[in-house]
């Protein structure tokens, strides 16, 4: 169990934002109590809340993905032998922190083996999709930075965000916690008719900054809050294996449900 008599250490891998952040310097409770962040490392050479996050003291650090790429003379989407050597100077920043866990904050970038395997089942990430639906093959049903668009191109009737463990598969970890959900507007049904596409995508844009604005800091302070105090525990076994559904739901007042909660694909994200 991943339980210490300190703070949690958290790092903090973002890229051009990290969405919860803010919250969890701000407003959470739980911050120097349960859990502290401990540096942030951006995959650009800024990021929005740089300054913000440097005047309350906590130290970023710039480790620009594409410049290493660059350097390399390599393909920054296709080559991950590259990304194992990006992933591992990343390692060496966040060394001198002693962080006991990652958190994926708006990370735009697949993570390999080399971080996975020093921080076996110790990295979280936020993804605005609800990952307890799955397919027939047990993978994540929307997966991926167009979750969002894809969840409305369905026919969902909401959305959700999901802090899930990471695991090898892209958005396949067990789920930690989810959100409550962002209802979709009628309009999308007839958006979907439409031969231009566009219209889809700026209404799927506007639907994904309701949920990063509303729900990014709160969904991960929760399941910081679940990991810092053991309510869940990272060494449990099943929690490694994809598809296992461990989630708890928060509600929109940002409390953790204790009761039974709804089934994965309860109606408020049945297809329309």
């Amino acid at each position: 169990m991943l339980k210490t008599h300190r703070p949690l250490r958290v790092a903090v891998l973002c890229s051009h934002r990290a969405p919860g952040l803010l919250y969890l310097l701000n407003r959470a409770p739980d911050r120097g109590a349960t859990y502290e962040i401990v540096c942030v490392v951006t995959s650009e050479d800024t990021f929005a809340e740089e300054v913000r996050v440097e005047r309350r003291g906590i130290p970023t650090l710039v480790h620009p993905i594409r410049e290493f790429y660059d350097e390399r003379g390599a393909a920054i989407y296709r080559d991950m032998r590259v990304r194992a050597a990006y992933d591992a100077e990343t390692l060496k920043l966040i060394a001198p922190f002693f962080a006991d866990v990652i958190l994926l904050d708006g990370y735009l970038y697949l993570v390999t083996p080399t971080l996975l395997d020093a921080f076996p089942g110790r990295l979280v990430n936020l993804h605005f999709s609800d990952l307890t639906l799955r397919q027939s093959d047990g993978g994540p049903r929307f997966p991926g930075t167009r979750a969002v668009r894809d969840a409305l191109a369905a026919g969902c009737a909401g959305t959700r965000a999901t802090v899930p463990l990471v695991n090898a598969q892209p958005d396949d970890g067990a789920p930690i916690g989810r959100s409550w959900p962002f209802p979709v507007s009628p309009l999308v049904s007839e958006m979907r008719t439409l031969t231009t596409p566009g219209v889809l995508k700026a209404y799927a844009f506007a639907h994904q900054e309701w949920m990063v604005q509303t729900v990014s800091g709160p969904l991960v302070a929760a399941a910081l809050r679940l990991v810092a105090t053991g309510a869940v525990d990272l060494h449990d076994p099943s929690l490694q294996r994809s598809g296992v559904n461990t989630a708890r739901l928060l509600d929109h007042d940002g409390v953790l449900q204790v009761t039974e909660f709804e089934p994965a694909g309860a109606s408020a994200l049945a297809p329309v």
